[in-house]
Protein backbone atom coordinates (compact mmCIF):
# COMPACT_ATOMS: atom_id res chain seq x y z
CA UNK A 1 0.00 0.00 0.00
CA UNK A 2 1.41 3.38 -0.92
CA UNK A 3 2.15 6.26 1.44
CA UNK A 4 1.81 9.85 0.31
CA UNK A 5 4.60 12.27 1.19
CA UNK A 6 4.60 15.78 -0.12
CA UNK A 7 2.56 14.78 -3.15
CA UNK A 8 4.77 11.80 -4.02
CA UNK A 9 3.89 8.18 -3.48
CA UNK A 10 6.22 5.80 -1.70
CA UNK A 11 5.32 2.32 -2.83
CA UNK A 12 5.10 -0.46 -0.33
CA UNK A 13 5.11 -3.02 -3.12
CA UNK A 14 3.08 -3.02 -6.33
CA UNK A 15 2.16 -0.03 -8.46
CA UNK A 16 0.55 3.13 -7.11
CA UNK A 17 -2.27 2.70 -9.62
CA UNK A 18 -3.08 -0.76 -8.28
CA UNK A 19 -3.21 0.19 -4.63
CA UNK A 20 -4.56 3.41 -3.04
CA UNK A 21 -2.31 5.70 -1.06
CA UNK A 22 -2.38 5.05 2.65
CA UNK A 23 -4.01 8.30 3.75
CA UNK A 24 -6.53 8.12 0.92
CA UNK A 25 -7.51 4.67 2.17
CA UNK A 26 -7.75 5.99 5.74
CA UNK A 27 -10.15 8.69 4.54
CA UNK A 28 -12.17 6.19 2.54
CA UNK A 29 -12.59 3.88 5.54
CA UNK A 30 -13.50 6.76 7.84
CA UNK A 31 -16.20 7.92 5.42
CA UNK A 32 -17.46 4.39 4.97
CA UNK A 33 -17.99 4.23 8.73
CA UNK A 34 -19.63 7.68 8.79
CA UNK A 35 -16.99 9.49 10.85
CA UNK A 36 -17.29 13.27 10.73
CA UNK A 37 -15.03 15.38 8.53
CA UNK A 38 -13.64 16.92 11.69
CA UNK A 39 -12.63 13.49 13.05
CA UNK A 40 -11.21 12.56 9.66
CA UNK A 41 -8.89 15.55 9.68
CA UNK A 42 -7.79 14.86 13.25
CA UNK A 43 -7.10 11.16 12.61
CA UNK A 44 -5.17 11.86 9.40
CA UNK A 45 -3.14 14.47 11.25
CA UNK A 46 -2.15 12.01 13.99
CA UNK A 47 -1.27 9.31 11.48
CA UNK A 48 0.95 11.77 9.62
CA UNK A 49 2.62 12.74 12.91
CA UNK A 50 3.23 9.06 13.75
CA UNK A 51 4.83 8.43 10.35
CA UNK A 52 7.10 11.46 10.70
CA UNK A 53 8.08 10.39 14.22
CA UNK A 54 8.94 6.92 12.88
CA UNK A 55 11.39 8.26 10.29
CA UNK A 56 8.74 8.12 7.55
CA UNK A 57 8.56 4.36 7.56
CA UNK A 58 5.34 2.78 6.34
CA UNK A 59 3.07 1.84 9.29
CA UNK A 60 2.78 -1.73 7.96
CA UNK A 61 6.44 -2.19 8.89
CA UNK A 62 5.83 -0.85 12.40
CA UNK A 63 3.88 -2.20 15.35
CA UNK A 64 3.26 -2.06 19.09
CA UNK A 65 6.75 -0.88 20.19
CA UNK A 66 6.72 2.02 17.74
CA UNK A 67 3.20 3.03 18.72
CA UNK A 68 4.19 2.88 22.40
CA UNK A 69 7.25 5.05 21.70
CA UNK A 70 5.13 7.65 19.87
CA UNK A 71 2.46 7.84 22.57
CA UNK A 72 5.09 8.05 25.31
CA UNK A 73 6.80 10.83 23.34
CA UNK A 74 3.53 12.77 23.37
CA UNK A 75 3.25 12.46 27.15
CA UNK A 76 6.91 12.96 28.13
CA UNK A 77 8.34 15.33 25.52
CA UNK A 78 5.29 17.21 24.33
CA UNK A 79 3.47 17.08 27.69
CA UNK A 80 0.06 16.67 26.07
CA UNK A 81 -3.19 16.25 27.98
CA UNK A 82 -4.58 12.72 28.53
CA UNK A 83 -7.44 13.42 26.13
CA UNK A 84 -4.96 14.41 23.41
CA UNK A 85 -2.93 11.23 23.93
CA UNK A 86 -6.11 9.14 23.82
CA UNK A 87 -7.11 10.88 20.59
CA UNK A 88 -3.79 9.92 19.01
CA UNK A 89 -4.21 6.35 20.24
CA UNK A 90 -7.70 6.14 18.72
CA UNK A 91 -6.36 7.32 15.37
CA UNK A 92 -3.61 4.70 15.35
CA UNK A 93 -5.94 1.93 16.46
CA UNK A 94 -8.23 2.84 13.56
CA UNK A 95 -5.28 2.79 11.17
CA UNK A 96 -4.12 -0.67 12.20
CA UNK A 97 -7.50 -2.33 12.72
CA UNK A 98 -9.56 -0.84 9.90
CA UNK A 99 -6.97 -0.03 7.24
CA UNK A 100 -4.03 -2.39 7.75
CA UNK A 101 -6.10 -5.23 9.22
CA UNK A 102 -3.73 -5.71 12.14
CA UNK A 103 -4.48 -5.88 15.85
CA UNK A 104 -1.96 -4.03 17.98
CA UNK A 105 -0.76 -5.86 21.11
CA UNK A 106 -1.64 -4.49 24.52
CA UNK A 107 0.24 -1.23 24.89
CA UNK A 108 1.37 -1.76 28.47
CA UNK A 109 4.61 0.15 27.99
CA UNK A 110 3.01 3.50 27.16
CA UNK A 111 3.84 6.36 29.51
CA UNK A 112 0.40 7.82 30.20
CA UNK A 113 -0.17 11.55 30.23
CA UNK A 114 -0.94 12.73 33.73
CA UNK A 115 -4.63 13.28 34.29
CA UNK A 116 -5.19 16.44 36.29
CA UNK A 117 -8.56 17.08 37.83
CA UNK A 118 -9.66 20.54 36.82
CA UNK A 119 -12.89 22.36 37.41
CA UNK A 120 -14.38 24.00 34.31
CA UNK A 121 -14.15 27.72 33.69
CA UNK A 122 -17.53 29.26 34.43
CA UNK A 123 -18.73 32.79 33.85
CA UNK A 124 -21.00 34.56 36.28
CA UNK A 125 -24.43 35.61 35.05
CA UNK A 126 -23.17 39.20 34.91
CA UNK A 127 -20.14 38.15 32.84
CA UNK A 128 -22.35 36.22 30.41
CA UNK A 129 -24.57 39.27 29.98
CA UNK A 130 -21.54 41.50 29.37
CA UNK A 131 -20.09 39.01 26.90
CA UNK A 132 -23.33 38.74 24.92
CA UNK A 133 -23.77 42.52 24.99
CA UNK A 134 -20.49 42.79 23.09
CA UNK A 135 -21.79 40.59 20.27
CA UNK A 136 -24.35 41.16 17.58
CA UNK A 137 -26.12 39.51 14.69
CA UNK A 138 -25.67 35.81 14.08
CA UNK A 139 -22.69 35.54 16.43
CA UNK A 140 -24.85 36.86 19.27
CA UNK A 141 -27.64 34.44 18.39
CA UNK A 142 -25.38 31.36 18.26
CA UNK A 143 -23.65 32.29 21.53
CA UNK A 144 -27.00 32.99 23.21
CA UNK A 145 -28.33 29.66 21.99
CA UNK A 146 -25.33 27.74 23.38
CA UNK A 147 -25.67 29.41 26.77
CA UNK A 148 -29.46 29.17 26.81
CA UNK A 149 -29.62 25.48 25.88
CA UNK A 150 -26.33 23.90 26.98
CA UNK A 151 -25.59 22.69 23.45
CA UNK A 152 -22.08 21.98 22.26
CA UNK A 153 -20.78 24.28 19.52
CA UNK A 154 -21.19 21.84 16.63
CA UNK A 155 -24.61 20.75 17.89
CA UNK A 156 -25.72 24.35 17.59
CA UNK A 157 -24.17 24.98 14.19
CA UNK A 158 -25.59 21.74 12.76
CA UNK A 159 -29.10 22.47 13.98
CA UNK A 160 -31.73 21.72 11.30
CA UNK A 161 -34.94 23.69 10.75
CA UNK A 162 -37.13 20.67 11.50
CA UNK A 163 -35.59 20.19 14.96
CA UNK A 164 -36.85 23.48 16.43
CA UNK A 165 -40.31 23.14 17.94
CA UNK A 166 -41.48 26.69 18.56
CA UNK A 167 -44.87 25.58 19.89
CA UNK A 168 -43.38 23.40 22.63
CA UNK A 169 -40.35 25.64 23.26
CA UNK A 170 -38.13 22.64 22.62
CA UNK A 171 -35.08 21.79 20.52
CA UNK A 172 -34.18 18.27 19.45
CA UNK A 173 -30.45 17.67 19.21
CA UNK A 174 -29.72 14.93 16.71
CA UNK A 175 -26.67 12.71 16.91
CA UNK A 176 -24.94 14.47 19.75
CA UNK A 177 -21.81 13.11 21.34
CA UNK A 178 -21.99 9.33 21.32
CA UNK A 179 -24.51 9.41 18.46
CA UNK A 180 -27.45 10.00 20.78
CA UNK A 181 -30.48 12.27 20.33
CA UNK A 182 -31.81 14.40 23.17
CA UNK A 183 -34.10 17.34 23.88
CA UNK A 184 -33.32 20.66 25.46
CA UNK A 185 -35.19 23.83 26.27
CA UNK A 186 -35.79 26.61 23.73
CA UNK A 187 -35.36 29.89 25.65
CA UNK A 188 -38.42 32.12 25.27
CA UNK A 189 -36.19 35.14 24.67
CA UNK A 190 -34.72 33.47 21.56
CA UNK A 191 -38.00 32.49 19.90
CA UNK A 192 -38.32 35.61 17.74
CA UNK A 193 -34.61 35.84 16.75
CA UNK A 194 -34.60 32.14 15.86
CA UNK A 195 -37.78 32.52 13.81
CA UNK A 196 -36.07 35.25 11.81
CA UNK A 197 -33.00 33.06 11.34
CA UNK A 198 -35.16 30.18 10.15
CA UNK A 199 -36.97 32.49 7.72
CA UNK A 200 -33.59 33.62 6.39
CA UNK A 201 -32.51 30.00 5.89
CA UNK A 202 -35.77 29.26 4.06
CA UNK A 203 -35.23 32.21 1.70
CA UNK A 204 -31.68 31.08 0.93
CA UNK A 205 -32.94 27.57 0.29
CA UNK A 206 -35.64 28.83 -2.06
CA UNK A 207 -32.98 30.70 -4.01
CA UNK A 208 -30.80 27.59 -4.17
CA UNK A 209 -33.70 25.52 -5.47
CA UNK A 210 -34.40 28.13 -8.13
CA UNK A 211 -30.75 27.90 -9.17
CA UNK A 212 -31.01 24.13 -9.50
CA UNK A 213 -29.23 23.49 -6.18
CA UNK A 214 -30.70 23.28 -2.67
CA UNK A 215 -29.33 19.89 -1.63
CA UNK A 216 -27.93 19.68 1.90
CA UNK A 217 -25.74 16.95 3.34
CA UNK A 218 -27.76 14.32 5.19
CA UNK A 219 -26.36 12.19 8.00
CA UNK A 220 -25.18 8.67 7.16
CA UNK A 221 -27.26 6.72 4.65
CA UNK A 222 -30.41 8.85 4.78
CA UNK A 223 -29.67 10.27 1.34
CA UNK A 224 -30.02 6.80 -0.15
CA UNK A 225 -33.04 5.88 1.94
CA UNK A 226 -34.86 9.18 1.33
CA UNK A 227 -33.42 10.57 -1.94
CA UNK A 228 -35.67 13.67 -1.89
CA UNK A 229 -35.05 14.62 1.74
CA UNK A 230 -31.83 16.53 0.99
CA UNK A 231 -33.85 19.20 -0.83
CA UNK A 232 -36.60 19.48 1.78
CA UNK A 233 -36.77 22.69 3.77
CA UNK A 234 -36.82 20.96 7.15
CA UNK A 235 -33.43 19.36 6.61
CA UNK A 236 -31.66 22.66 5.88
CA UNK A 237 -29.27 24.12 8.44
CA UNK A 238 -30.71 26.93 10.56
CA UNK A 239 -27.37 28.75 10.58
CA UNK A 240 -26.81 28.43 6.85
CA UNK A 241 -23.59 29.83 5.43
CA UNK A 242 -23.65 32.93 3.24
CA UNK A 243 -22.32 31.10 0.19
CA UNK A 244 -22.48 27.64 -1.24
CA UNK A 245 -19.23 25.68 -1.31
CA UNK A 246 -17.84 22.38 -2.52
CA UNK A 247 -18.34 19.54 -0.05
CA UNK A 248 -14.87 17.98 0.48
CA UNK A 249 -16.43 14.57 1.10
CA UNK A 250 -18.00 14.11 -2.33
CA UNK A 251 -17.28 17.22 -4.40
CA UNK A 252 -20.94 18.34 -4.56
CA UNK A 253 -21.73 22.05 -4.25
CA UNK A 254 -23.91 22.62 -1.19
CA UNK A 255 -24.81 25.28 1.35
CA UNK A 256 -23.25 24.27 4.64
CA UNK A 257 -23.59 25.73 8.12
CA UNK A 258 -21.50 28.56 9.57
CA UNK A 259 -17.85 27.85 10.23
CA UNK A 260 -16.96 27.31 13.87
CA UNK A 261 -14.13 29.86 13.74
CA UNK A 262 -16.71 32.56 13.04
CA UNK A 263 -17.97 32.34 16.65
CA UNK A 264 -14.51 32.00 18.19
CA UNK A 265 -13.40 35.29 16.65
CA UNK A 266 -16.56 37.10 17.76
CA UNK A 267 -16.26 35.77 21.32
CA UNK A 268 -12.62 36.82 21.55
CA UNK A 269 -13.51 40.39 20.58
CA UNK A 270 -16.47 40.45 22.98
CA UNK A 271 -14.40 39.10 25.88
CA UNK A 272 -11.84 41.89 25.52
CA UNK A 273 -14.58 44.49 25.12
CA UNK A 274 -16.31 43.21 28.29
CA UNK A 275 -13.08 43.21 30.33
CA UNK A 276 -13.38 39.50 31.14
CA UNK A 277 -9.99 38.03 32.02
CA UNK A 278 -11.04 34.38 32.16
CA UNK A 279 -10.42 32.20 29.10
CA UNK A 280 -13.70 32.01 27.20
CA UNK A 281 -14.76 29.54 24.53
CA UNK A 282 -18.03 28.16 23.21
CA UNK A 283 -17.75 25.33 25.74
CA UNK A 284 -17.49 27.89 28.56
CA UNK A 285 -21.09 28.84 27.77
CA UNK A 286 -22.13 25.18 28.17
CA UNK A 287 -20.33 24.99 31.52
CA UNK A 288 -22.01 28.22 32.61
CA UNK A 289 -25.44 26.91 31.56
CA UNK A 290 -25.05 23.83 33.77
CA UNK A 291 -23.64 25.72 36.74
CA UNK A 292 -26.32 28.39 36.66
CA UNK A 293 -29.04 25.73 36.55
CA UNK A 294 -27.53 24.12 39.64
CA UNK A 295 -27.45 27.49 41.36
CA UNK A 296 -31.13 27.91 40.47
CA UNK A 297 -31.97 24.65 42.28
CA UNK A 298 -32.39 22.21 39.37
CA UNK A 299 -31.38 18.63 40.14
CA UNK A 300 -28.39 16.84 38.62
CA UNK A 301 -30.49 14.31 36.70
CA UNK A 302 -32.36 17.04 34.85
CA UNK A 303 -29.12 18.81 33.96
CA UNK A 304 -27.55 15.49 32.92
CA UNK A 305 -30.37 14.90 30.42
CA UNK A 306 -30.17 18.44 29.04
CA UNK A 307 -26.40 18.15 28.55
CA UNK A 308 -26.57 14.64 27.14
CA UNK A 309 -24.08 13.17 29.60
CA UNK A 310 -23.96 9.38 29.57
CA UNK A 311 -23.30 9.19 33.31
CA UNK A 312 -24.36 11.53 36.10
CA UNK A 313 -20.81 11.43 37.47
CA UNK A 314 -19.78 13.61 34.51
CA UNK A 315 -22.39 16.17 35.48
CA UNK A 316 -21.24 16.14 39.09
CA UNK A 317 -18.17 18.17 38.21
CA UNK A 318 -20.40 21.25 38.34
CA UNK A 319 -21.09 20.63 42.02
CA UNK A 320 -17.39 21.25 42.63
CA UNK A 321 -17.75 24.63 41.00
CA UNK A 322 -20.51 25.42 43.48
CA UNK A 323 -18.97 23.93 46.60
CA UNK A 324 -15.38 25.10 46.30
CA UNK A 325 -13.65 28.43 46.07
CA UNK A 326 -15.39 29.83 49.13
CA UNK A 327 -19.04 29.38 48.18
CA UNK A 328 -21.05 28.64 51.32
CA UNK A 329 -18.00 29.05 53.57
CA UNK A 330 -17.50 31.97 55.96
CA UNK A 331 -13.82 32.91 56.08
CA UNK A 332 -12.27 32.97 59.58
CA UNK A 333 -10.99 36.46 58.73
CA UNK A 334 -14.59 37.66 58.40
CA UNK A 335 -15.55 35.97 61.66
CA UNK A 336 -12.66 37.59 63.43
CA UNK A 337 -13.89 40.95 62.21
Amino acid sequence: MGYQRGGAVLSGGGSAAAKPRLLDEVRRRLRLKHYSLRTERIYVGWIRAFIRFSDRRHPSTLGGPEVEAFLSHLAVTRDVAPSTQNQALSALLFLYREVLGTELPWLDGVVRAKRQRRVPTVLSIDEVQRLLAGMEGRAWLVASLLYGTGMRLMEGLRLRIKDIDFARHEIVIREGKGGKDRRTVLPASLVDPLRREVERAIRLHAGDLAAGRGETRLPHALARKYPRAARETGWQFVFASERRSIDPLDGVERRHHLDEDFLARAMKRARHHAGIHKPVSAHTLRHSFATHLLEAGYDLRTIQELLGHKDVSTTQIYTHVLNKGGRGVVSPLDRAG
